[in-house]
């Protein structure tokens, strides 16, 4: 049965999913590295993202990792994802992705944006599609290409996974809480009533580097 999940989503210990002062020099805002950092190290991390095929660690770290790709038919990106640009797509100079030509994605990746562009083909089977109906459209287009099987991963930013969860869209989130404080920021959970959306915790476990926490929604 397919889901709508929020997987290897990380949070500092107050709340935070992203620093200030996102842009270009600082994607994740100021200090917001430092909420990766359980993931940095993993086999997940280390070969799928950055390709380099025998590196990495294996652990509970990596198994959440890896947990976040597993079975997902197309995901959904806020714009601040796919890039910094802001504003129309430029034509002399597209932006596509912080990834370079063979993103981690392998699959369709509907990108919410203001403003269309056409799809983009990467390597490795990822396209990029800019969506610009809203939301409830580009799941309903995730879907789609997912099919019945397999599931819809909403990768972020903050905003995006806010909307999707006061929308009543998701199924399940898995948090990553790091053991920093970043003070300021895009806070993910605020006025945000989880119970309310019918969410109870099904898994927690630490380790050195994190604190894995999955929430499931219930009818």
């Amino acid at each position: 049965m397919s889901k709508v999940r929020v997987a290897s989503f990380a949070v500092s210990i107050d709340g935070y999913g992203a620093g200030p002062q996102q842009c270009l020099e600082h994607p994740l805002g100021v200090g917001g590295t430092t909420l990766h950092e359980w993931v940095f190290p993993t086999r997940t991390f280390q070969q799928r993202v950055l390709g380099h095929p025998d590196a990495g660690e294996a652990g509970i770290d990596d198994d959440f990792a890896a947990r976040g790709f597993e079975n997902v038919g197309a995901w959904i990106l806020g714009r601040n994802m796919f890039g910094p640009v802001r504003g129309a797509w430029s034509a002399s100079e597209e932006w596509n992705g912080w990834w370079g030509d063979d993103p981690p994605y392998h699959t369709h990746v509907f990108v919410l944006t203001h403003h269309p562009r056409t799809s983009v083909v990467m390597d490795g089977g990822t396209v990029f599609h800019f969506v610009t109906e809203g939301i409830e459209s580009a799941l309903e287009r995730a879907r789609e290409c997912a099919g019945p099987q397999r599931d819809v991963r909403i990768g972020g930013g903050v905003d995006t996974v806010r909307q999707y969860l006061q929308a009543g869209l998701v199924d399940e989130v898995h948090l990553a809480i790091a053991p920093v404080l970043l003070g300021s920021g895009e806070c993910l959970l605020q006025d945000i009533d989880l119970p309310a959306l019918g969410f109870r915790c099904v898994e927690h476990v630490g380790t050195p580097r994190a604190s894995h926490v999955v929430l499931r929604r219930h009818a």
